[in-house]
């Protein structure tokens, strides 16, 4: 296929549709989409460890075009890695269009054939996604279909998970239904009770080419899930189950696996509350027994964190939690409550209070001996809580209005980090830290502001303390210029105690978004959700665009 021409056919509608349009509005349809191009210039600097870049400059850019017209939709997606930029897969080299696809929507049915992006649940059974930011992209090639029939919400799939610019070699089948009972049956529909119950049947196939084990070519899960609402409370939970299912994850045992999530909150205006619990035991699931990529590749399933997203430099970036698909139990409490306006907390604009606790630690599992005959690997039950903490976050967070131009935030974490499991660097210890972050809001009038961070991370292990400064200065609607140092004042190593100098400044207009940084970037962990990728240092120039038509 000439992928140039097929980019440039869509370019030249795009350019007719708007005279076209003039004349016949609805006769030839639409045609929308959005681009995105970040080029960085990369500065040799082997004192912050950064890797040599001989290209020198590095770049990764899409376009996506969409076409609508009534009940049909098609779209592609162009991509261009020339080469990838530090920190993604280097699998992900040269042009191609990985994603294309047309869709039928009418009379409750929908048809899709080609590319698409689906979740059964809350993803632990199935999930195909995009996480551009992490490199990620799971996406099925194959056929779909929906059906909808009065609160009954059926989805068929079939197909082959996109493996950077070629096809992973299993094929991925699933079956979905979402019932919402109170929209089936008529005397519910303004019941004050909510009930919806939902479940899943999904396998795989990939042909047994082990020499020396007899494997499962076709591995089946299965799921069922509820969700219940009344008068501020819910409650909600999924269990899934997994077959055995070999595979270079879990040292090709056969073992099943098994995922299992409960949630429960209860809300009113100024005050809400959430407990959530979880367990994973051999949750891996690839279409692609033999892959076990650092990248997250041909994932068919996705196991978020059971905990609180920070979004902080210190907080998320050092030391962030990974899902560890092995095995893990899991809880986490998250507590809002704001003080009215005027009362003796809450003062003439009132004050929010945050609080969330969170905590992982390993499976309870008892060894089995039996590599030479079941090859199960071990035995374990449900939420088997096991001695090894993984992680535990403990954090306040408190808002509040001062006056009609300050707002500020006041934050504190009290950390422990399994630095050896979670990032994989055996025989260092336990990181225990606490963090300090002051979050200052000033608006100079409606368009004008700036805001100030000044964070603190203050430990003994590792790399010890580390401080970081952000301030951001917005003209809005266009204009925005921030620059922040972190600097790793309590290294051990004198020579290590490095100020990670950046700046930022951006442009925006309308759907077009112009964003110019320079400085150094410290190597750490990069997490959405509780996917992680791996980013070395860098020190350079960065160029990124966006635009939506």
């Amino acid at each position: 296929m000439n992928y140039f021409k097929l980019v440039f056919g869509f370019v030249i509608l795009l350019s007719l549709n708007k005279v076209i349009a003039q004349e016949k509005p609805k006769s030839f349809g639409e045609i929308h989409g959005n681009f995105e191009a970040t080029t960085q210039y990369y500065i040799d600097d082997t004192i912050i460890g950064a890797p040599p870049v001989p290209e020198k400059v590095l770049m990764n850019g899409f376009l996506n075009l969409i076409y609508t017209k009534d009940k049909f939709e098609a779209g592609v997606r162009y991509e261009s890695y020339q080469n990838a930029l530090l920190g993604f897969s280097p699998d992900y080299k040269g042009n191609g269009i990985p994603f294309r696809y047309a869709k039928y929507s009418g009379d409750n049915l929908e048809i899709t054939v080609g590319s698409f992006y689906e979740q059964f649940g809350n993803g632990q059974i199935l999930r195909f996604y995009e996480a551009r930011s992490l490199g990620f992209d799971n996406v099925l090639d194959g056929v779909r279909v929906k059906y909808n029939l009065k609160g009954l919400h059926l989805t068929g799939l079939i197909g082959e998970q996109r493996w950077y610019f070629s096809k992973g070699p299993g094929i991925v089948r699933g079956l979905n239904g979402d019932w919402d009972i109170n929209e089936t049956f008529e005397t519910l529909e303004k019941s004050k009770t909510r009930l919806s119950i939902g479940g899943s049947v999904v396998s795989k196939y990939q042909e047994d080419d082990n020499q020396n084990l007899t494997l499962p070519e076709n591995v089946m899960s299965y799921g069922g899930r509820f969700s219940l609402y009344r008068s501020g409370f819910s409650l909600k939970g999924e269990y899934t189950y997994k077959y055995n299912d070999p595979t270079s994850d879990n040292g090709y045992i056969y073992k099943p696996g098994q995922a299992f999530f409960l949630s429960g909150a209860y809300s009113q205006k100024g005050f809400g509350i959430t407990v959530s619990a979880k367990t994973i035991d051999n949750m891996f699931y690839r279409s692609d027994r033999d892959n076990s990529s650092i990248f997250n590749d041909l994932m068919i399933n996705y196991i978020p964190a059971l905990t609180k997203q920070h979004t902080y430099n210190l907080m998320g970036t050092l030391y962030p939690y990974a899902t560890q698909p092995r095995g893990e139990v899991a809880y986490q409490a998250d507590l809002i409550y704001t003080f009215k306006r005027k009362s003796v907390v809450g003062g003439k604009y009132g004050t929010t209070l945050q609080a969330n606790y969170s905590f992982a630690n390993n499976i309870d599992t008892t060894h089995l001996n039996d590599e030479n005959t079941t090859r199960l690997g071990y035995e374990t039950k449900l939420f088997s809580l096991g001695e090894q903490k993984y992680y535990s976050d403990f954090n306040v967070e408190i808002s509040k209005k001062i006056n009609k131009k300050i707002k500020a935030k006041l934050t504190y974490q009290n950390l422990f980090y399994n630095i050896d499991v979670i990032q994989g660097k055996p025989g260092e210890s336990d990181i225990i830290a606490n963090v300090i972050v002051a979050d200052v809001l000033y608006k100079f009038n409606s368009k004008n502001a700036i805001r100030t961070e000044l964070q603190g991370l203050f430990t003994e292990q590792d790399q010890g303390d580390w401080s970081t400064i952000v301030i951001e200065y917005t003209n809005s609607p266009h204009w925005f210029v921030a620059i922040q140092d972190q600097f790793n004042h309590g290294n051990k190593n004198v020579d290590k105690r490095i100020h990670y100098f950046y700046s930022s400044v951006g442009y925006i207009k309308g759907a077009n978004r112009i964003t110019l940084n320079y400085g150094k970037q410290r190597a750490g962990i990069f997490c959405v959700g509780g996917v992680c990728r791996t980013v070395p240092a860098s020190n350079g120039v960065n160029l990124s665009i966006t635009s939506s038509f």
